[in-house]
C-alpha cells in the first residue's frame, strides 16, 4: 500500500469518529478536495505532489478532532508530526517539510516556503472554488486572483 492511501485511511478513520453527519462530509470533501489540489499545485510547480497530498490530508486534522479553529494551524502542525512518526511514513526532511505547511497554512498574507505555498494555494482554492455562489473572503482574494492567472483561469 502506497504511503499516501496508509494515510488516507488513517485519516478516514478518524474522520468517520465525528458524530455529526454533516460536518463529518464537509471535513472529507475539504481535505480531499485540498489534498487534489495541492497534488496538481505541486506537480506544475515541480515540486513533489506526494508530499503535498500529505500535507492536505492533515492540514485541518486538528480542527476536525477537536471541533476548533483556535490556533489550528499550529497545533494541527504538533499532531501531523505525532501521526506522520506514529505511521513512520515519512523521514525527518519530509516531516520538517508537511509540518511546516500545515503551521503556515492560515497565514495567507505571508509568503513562506515553496510547499507551504502549494498548501496555502490548494486551500483557497479549495474554499473559492467548492461553492462559486460564496463570495471570496479578503484574505483569500490577492491569492485567488494569482492563482486564476496561474493557472489561465
Amino acid at each position: 500500500m502506497s504511503r499516501l492511501k496508509e494515510l488516507r485511511n488513517y485519516v478516514d478513520e478518524e474522520l468517520n469518529k465525528m458524530e455529526d453527519a454533516s460536518k463529518r462530509t464537509s471535513a472529507i470533501a475539504h481535505l480531499y478536495g485540498v489534498s487534489l489540489a495541492a497534488t496538481m499545485i505541486a506537480k506544475k510547480r515541480g515540486l513533489n505532489p506526494e508530499i503535498a497530498s500529505m500535507a492536505a490530508m492533515l492540514h485541518d486534522l486538528h480542527a476536525y478532532k477537536t471541533s476548533s479553529y483556535d490556533d489550528h494551524a499550529h497545533l494541527g502542525a504538533e499532531l501531523a508530526r505525532k501521526i506522520l512518526k506514529e505511521l513512520g511514513l515519512t523521514d525527518e526532511a519530509e516531516t520538517e517539510i508537511i509540518c511546516s505547511a500545515i503551521y503556515h497554512h492560515d497565514d495567507k498574507f505571508d509568503i513562506d516556503g515553496s510547499m507551504d505555498e502549494v498548501l496555502k494555494d490548494a486551500d483557497v482554492i479549495h474554499h473559492c472554488m467548492n461553492d462559486m455562489s460564496k463570495a471570496v473572503k479578503e484574505k483569500e482574494k490577492q491569492r485567488f486572483e494569482k492563482l486564476c492567472m496561474e493557472f489561465g483561469m
